[in-house]
């Protein structure tokens, strides 16, 4: 008989697997929470015995396995999380129970059945980078299942983790086609639902039967969400994370899973001549009730007079007891003449991605005349200064000093309106301090913006940005990841993600750093910029390797770029400046 005293080595697969939040959960419910886990242990330990392994080491929401092959233990994770998935299929948001796996092959040491060793903190480390329900792997278990098993596996680079000493090769596993998330920059997931009433507004059908039309549901929309998110004792998703939902067939449920909210507004839009129609349903995203569905009629000329009816009833059917004078003040009247509406609202498309030269000049053009027929409507000022700071950073041919005169004269004349528009402050604040012109306003407005409308995710963009040209970290951090939550499936992710990475760079955390470029880099591959910091992380990081890949990604892009580029950034620390364009020489990018 074995004694229990003694110690072995042994090569083996370990598994290791951890509950995402389960402290949270236990908070929440107690009860609720032990019988969810004991349900999903039932099958987690099912299929690890199905699959030849044996359980070492438990510890309530975690449980550390081995397997004689790399084969059984990938295969048993995959068909886990596929089982548990199941398992929370009819649950809401943040009442599912969600596993985090990780998957190694090592040395171990075991001792009374249990295993020590760095294999098993490597796997325990793997699993921290795994997205919740998903599963990670190291690069010596990837060699080994690649070739036999059917699954997509997608590489995420050399990953610095605690307490081992040198880098580990990591692959998460996916579904085809599907984009791998590093736990560690996703801590909010599952998404718990706020503690206040929460929304997000699907972008409306346009029934006017006039694909021409389009602009104006879109821009009425807009409108809608910038007015509910006014409301403070409200959360509200942000524009770019609703509009990824356009055009597609949804399930309002997996809607509200995916962004976090209960509520969900969907509706429609009729324009004919000069009438127009509004339909508008409430619908409760945990249930897939329907609390609230009305219809509003009326002249083009009182669109913002039915934007507002709208917003009334919802706010109405989400927070009864609202302050009627927090309504009142919520209310926007920016312009009488819908001509000069119209012409803001088709300036819009040609600001979002993808852009161009020619793009910004159509909208400056359509913003300009919206301030011609109506001089105190304040949306076009802002809209112009969005153009004005993109043609800054993507260095299109203008007179900059022009356009810097030109931002000048946009803040003065948002004071003289006293627009308290959050998306305008913001706007302005941001084109101040990008193009250099006047920080400390821009800054201020900027502020301004976050005092006003506490929900509104690009405000906290543009601050942790601010924040990150100025030489700061953690505020700027938390600003950035408050616009996440606002918006948790913006398709511009990425620049929050190399903003991060440069606020860890900031503070001298260059593993940290270089890992939320390694996210944004794959993210989206061609980010010039994006890739210019991700270069510095990873020269400050050790990882000349990954630096050289990402100059070699640079000048494929763009063969002409030279260091002279960053002359136009930002950045107003000069510290940071300087340790930018040292990093950047390291790494031999041509001056």
């Amino acid at each position: 008989m074995a004694n229990p005293n003694d110690t072995e080595r042994r090569l083996v697969a370990i598994l290791a697997a951890d509950v995402e939040g389960y402290s949270r959960l236990m908070g929440a419910n107690e009860v609720e929470t032990l019988q969810a886990l004991t349900q999903r242990r039932t099958i987690l330990d099912g299929l690890i015995a199905s699959h030849r392994g044996r359980i070492a080491n438990t510890a309530g929401d975690s449980v550390l396995a081995e397997f004689g092959s790399a084969v059984d233990a990938v295969q048993c994770a995959v068909e886990a999380q596929a089982a548990l998935a199941q398992a929370n299929a009819d649950l809401p948001r943040d009442r599912q129970i969600n596993f985090r796996i990780g998957v190694h092959v090592g040395d171990v040491m075991v001792k009374g059945g249990d295993l020590f060793g760095d294999g098993v903190n490597i796997a325990a480390r793997l699993q921290t980078l795994a997205s919740a329900g998903g599963t990670c792997i190291s690069g010596i278990a990837y060699d080994q299942v690649r070739k036999i098993l059917p699954f997509a596996f997608s590489d995420l680079g050399a990953q610095q983790v605690k307490n081992i000493e040198e880098p580990v090769r990591a692959f998460a596993v996916t579904t085809k086609g599907a984009s791998p998330i590093l736990a560690s920059s996703s801590a909010s997931v599952p998404l718990a639902l706020p503690d206040k009433p929460s929304i997000a507004v699907l972008p409306f059908q346009n029934l006017s039967g006039d694909p021409e039309q389009e602009f104006f549901a879109d821009g009425m929309v807009e409108d809608i969400i910038t007015a509910l998110s006014r409301f403070k004792l409200l959360f509200v998703i942000a524009r770019n994370s609703s509009f990824t939902y356009k055009g597609k067939a949804v399930d309002i449920k997996q809607v509200g899973r995916d962004l976090g909210v209960r509520y969900v507004l969907e509706g429609s839009v009729r324009k004919a001549g000069n009438r127009v129609r509004i339909t508008g349903q409430l619908i409760d995203a945990t249930t897939g009730a329907h609390l609230w569905a009305d219809r509003f009629d009326g002249a083009l000329d009182d669109i913002f007079d039915l934007q507002d009816r709208v917003t009334r009833e919802v706010v109405g059917a989400l927070e009864p007891e609202l302050d009627r004078a927090e309504i009142e003040r919520a209310r926007r009247r920016p312009s009488g003449n819908i001509d000069a509406v119209t012409e803001f609202y088709r300036g819009l498309p040609h600001i979002y991605w993808p852009t161009s030269p020619e793009n910004i000049d159509a909208a400056l053009q359509h913003f300009k005349n919206a301030i011609a027929l109506d001089p105190t409507f304040p949306s076009p000022y802002g809209a112009t200064a969005t153009c004005l700071w993109q043609r800054r950073a993507n260095r299109w041919p203008a007179d900059f000093a022009s356009d810097d005169a030109e931002l000048l004269r946009l803040a003065d004349r948002v004071k003289e309106l006293g627009t308290d528009d959050a998306r305008i402050l913001v706007a302005i604040g941001f084109a101040l301090f990008h193009n250099r012109v006047n920080c400390e306003v821009g800054i201020e407005m900027v502020e301004q913006a976050i005092r006003l409308n506490p929900n509104y995710a690009q405000a906290y963009t543009a601050r942790g940005w601010l924040r990150i040209w100025d030489g700061g970290s953690d505020a700027a951090i938390a600003d950035l990841e408050q616009a996440m939550r606002f918006s948790p499936r913006d398709p511009f992710g990425f620049t929050l993600m190399i903003a991060i990475a440069w606020g860890h760079l900031n503070a001298c955390r260059y593993a940290e750093a270089a890992t939320w470029a390694d996210r944004s880099i794959r993210s989206f591959p061609k980010f010039i910029n994006g890739l210019v910091v991700a270069i510095a992380c990873y020269v400050e990081a050790g990882r000349l390797d990954d630096a050289q890949k990402a100059k070699a990604d640079i000048l494929r892009l763009s063969p002409d770029w030279r260091l002279s580029a960053i002359e136009f950034s930002p950045t107003r620390s000069v510290e940071v400046a300087r340790r930018m364009r040292e990093a950047l020489l390291k790494a031999g990018l041509p001056e």
